[in-house]
């Protein structure tokens, strides 16, 4: 892997892992095109390190005061509050992806990472997001969510192991649905995101530990900065869009690249 495949994997890690548009696809999809040979595991934790950092820094403050309300909650020094509370459903929303991932994420791997599946995932779960869209009306903020938003919600998200999805776009989906604003979702979605990728990329660092592939560092660190900057710059636009305009302009992209990839492939 040279420089200019470098950054632009973490042009697409940074901007697909926010944006409802699957970054797991684009990442499948882009070195197939192009030609280019994997990247390999290694990299692939670089550039979830990356964007984990950029989700904690944008929202350092609601990081900050959930994990002190989760911690003392935990040891009995602070009551159930709110905050704490929260902190807690977002590890409940944490579960079954987990279980998910360590039962079926070989077999994803190995089976399901082909441009016919990301073509159905694009479109299919694309119009549901756009459903879901413009039959909820806006509604509660993301702390006011309750077990069984949490639930559902987490159990959206274990489907975005395959490959098209969007882990963002489906638990967005699953927020508008269960009566979330198109804020609330996104933040929602946004911190869920951070137990998750703390949890994959714990799990790739221990495969990268026990296996005897070759580390870049000067590669992942130029694609860790990179996929750093470019999730902040997601983050704020999908924010500013979905307040003004909705989700409709990434449905119509994932409408549009499923098309697309049905004639180069198909």
């Amino acid at each position: 892997m040279d420089l200019l495949q470098a950054i632009v994997l973490a042009l697409i890690q940074g901007l697909t892992e926010i944006l409802p548009i699957s970054s797991s696809g684009h990442l499948v999809l882009v070195p197939h095109l192009l030609g280019w040979p994997d990247q390999g595991l290694a990299y692939d934790v670089a550039l979830h390190v990356g964007t984990l950092f950029a989700v904690m820094t944008y929202f350092r403050r609601e990081v900050v005061g959930m994990l002190g309300a989760w911690t003392g909650s935990a040891i009995g020094r602070r009551p159930l509050d709110g905050q704490a509370l929260f902190a807690w459903r977002l590890v409940l929303a944490t579960i079954p992806a987990a279980i998910a991932g360590l039962a079926f994420n070989d077999f994803i791997e190995t089976n399901l990472r082909s441009p016919l599946v990301i073509v159905f995932t694009l479109i299919g779960f694309g119009l549901l997001l756009g459903w879901a869209d413009r039959r909820a009306p806006e509604g509660r903020s993301e702390l006011q969510t309750g077990w069984r938003d949490a639930l559902i919600i987490g159990c959206a998200q274990a489907l975005a192991l395959i490959p098209g999805t969007s882990r963002s776009g489906i638990t967005m989906t699953a927020g508008r649905f269960l009566g979330l604003s198109r804020i609330g979702a996104a933040r929602f979605s946004f911190l869920m995101s951070i137990p998750v990728i703390l949890l994959a990329g714990g799990y790739k660092l221990l495969q990268l530990a026990l296996g005897d592939e070759p580390v870049a560092w000067g590669l992942m660190a130029v694609g860790m900065a990179v996929a750093f900057l470019s999730t902040l710059v997601s983050i704020h636009v999908l924010l500013r869009l979905v307040q003004r305009i909705g989700f409709m302009p990434f449905v119509i992209y994932r409408l549009a690249l499923g098309g697309a990839l049905i004639v180069i492939f198909y």
